[in-house]
């Protein structure tokens, strides 16, 4: 059984661009795709109608990104800040704030690695005896031969609570989060909140370590620092993806004849949110992919090669950097395309605006279907005349940082990456180069040579 959170008053969530819509209506609009063009999100009247009663909140053609939702779980959200101009903070200036105290916390930990085990349970007996908050961790973990031999976690392990993937709805449960192990747990951390997600500190205890800033010597310190409100973060932006398989768009076609202010007939199409990258490739075949890109309903290119990622800032320095990308501050409102293996030396990586809808379709002329992935997992065909659509989300990951955005960007492109290291060049130094050849009016030989030029 879940324990139940004692009954709050509806906190106000803050909407840049449509502040009168409360969490509850946020949480029931209807998105709709226009071909006009205004600002991101238009809160629009709404649309009264016999079988609804949700709003409709028009998704128009816009280049800016969508303003990303500043509250973060029950309890984290932006600190407001005076330096805003139009709405927009600036992202260095983003800080976390409670508006009341975290009580539940969701401990992720790295899979299959022993030498995460210690730490995991230090960390959670810290949090339950000293800290007393209701700690959640996913039901696997009890089942790991070697932890359960621990003594110390025998003694805590009935007070945890647990929830199983795919099953259990963590959705306004969970206050806080905390990593322990490599990248992948912060992306197992985005894949369970599909919309808004608390806020993740990561700690590095797995191999390569780009998004997890935090050491784990001190996280009594770091962790009570973080508790109390001072942290700075880092919204990293992710994808929302959508297939729409040709069947669904024949019928969505028909349903749109017959009545088409009825939103609610209309089927749902499979979404998903990505934090690194949706990868399309040509899987098992031989045969070179042909992939058609569109922009904002205007067709772009044709991708002839191995495949194309389209990736967000913070998956450019994962896939992406492999196929010859750039990276990108993950604070920079962007999408970037790369194609893998392009069979074109003239076709290279490029970014576009964050606010666009991109279309990928198999070509009619394509000899084989194209395979997707989603932050390397949930792998599926992609058909002739099925199409995937790509856009911004407005449910970023609010990732706590050690420092400050900059600072832990360019430590984790030192310490992972190996980022521009190289031999220091040794400074050239012309009296001694001189002295050292032996002639003593070397000196006097170049004054008079400046003089001759001259």
């Amino acid at each position: 059984m879940f324990p139940l959170r004692p009954p709050q008053p509806p906190a106000a969530a803050l909407f840049p661009l449509h502040s009168s819509l409360s969490i509850e209506e946020f949480n029931n609009v209807k998105w709709e795709d226009l071909s006009d063009c205004n600002n991101n999100c238009i809160k629009e009247e709404p649309v009264l109608k016999a079988k609804s009663k949700h709003h409709v909140l028009r998704r128009t053609r816009s280049l800016n990104a969508p303003s990303p939702v500043q509250q973060f779980g029950p309890c984290g959200r932006i600190m407001k800040n005076s330096a805003m101009v139009m709405q927009i903070q600036d992202p260095a200036s983003q800080r976390l704030t409670w508006y009341k105290p975290p009580l539940t916390v969701l401990v992720i930990k790295k899979v299959s690695d022993a030498s995460v085990l210690a730490p995991f349970v230090q960390l959670v007996d810290w949090l339950l005896q000293e800290k007393n908050m209701v700690v959640w961790v996913e039901s696997a973990v009890l089942d790991d031969a070697l932890l359960n031999e621990n003594l110390r976690f025998k003694a805590i392990r009935n007070m945890l609570v647990t929830f199983k993937d795919g099953r259990d709805d963590l959705t306004d449960r969970i206050d806080f989060i905390v990593c322990l192990g490599g990248d992948g747990t912060l992306l197992y951390a985005s894949l369970l909140f599909q919309q808004s997600v608390p806020p993740v500190m990561a700690f590095h205890l797995g191999s390569l370590g780009f998004l997890t800033p935090f050491r784990f010597d001190n996280f009594q310190e770091q962790l009570t620092s973080v508790l109390e409100g001072h942290a700075a973060l880092t919204l990293r932006s992710r994808l929302r993806c959508v297939m729409h398989r040709r069947g669904e768009r024949k019928h969505e076609a028909k349903v749109q004849e017959l009545d088409p202010t009825d939103a609610d007939a209309r089927p749902v199409a499979n979404s998903i949110l990505v934090l690194n990258e949706v990868v399309i490739d040509r899987g098992p075949s031989p045969y070179l992919s042909n992939i058609d890109l569109f922009l904002d309903g205007k067709y772009i290119t044709s991708v002839q090669g191995d495949g194309l990622i389209v990736s967000t800032p913070t998956g450019s320095t994962a896939y992406a950097a492999a196929a010859g990308a750039s990276m990108i501050h993950p604070s920079v409102p962007a999408i970037m395309v790369t194609p893998i293996c392009p069979h074109s030396l003239s076709f290279r990586p490029i970014v576009v605006p964050a606010g666009v809808e991109l279309k990928i379709s198999v070509s009619p002329e394509s000899r084989n279907t194209s395979w997707v992935s989603f932050d390397g997992r949930n792998r599926q065909e992609l058909f002739h005349g099925d199409s995937l659509r790509v856009t911004t989300s407005i449910y970023p990951v609010p990732c706590i940082c050690a420092q400050d955005q900059i600072s832990d960007w360019f430590a984790s492109l030192a310490d992972g990456l190996h980022w521009n290291v190289r031999k220091r060049q040794k400074c050239l130094d012309e009296l001694s180069d001189l002295t050292a050849s032996g002639s003593e009016d070397t000196l006097d030989e170049i004054e008079n040579m400046k003089l001759y030029d001259v």
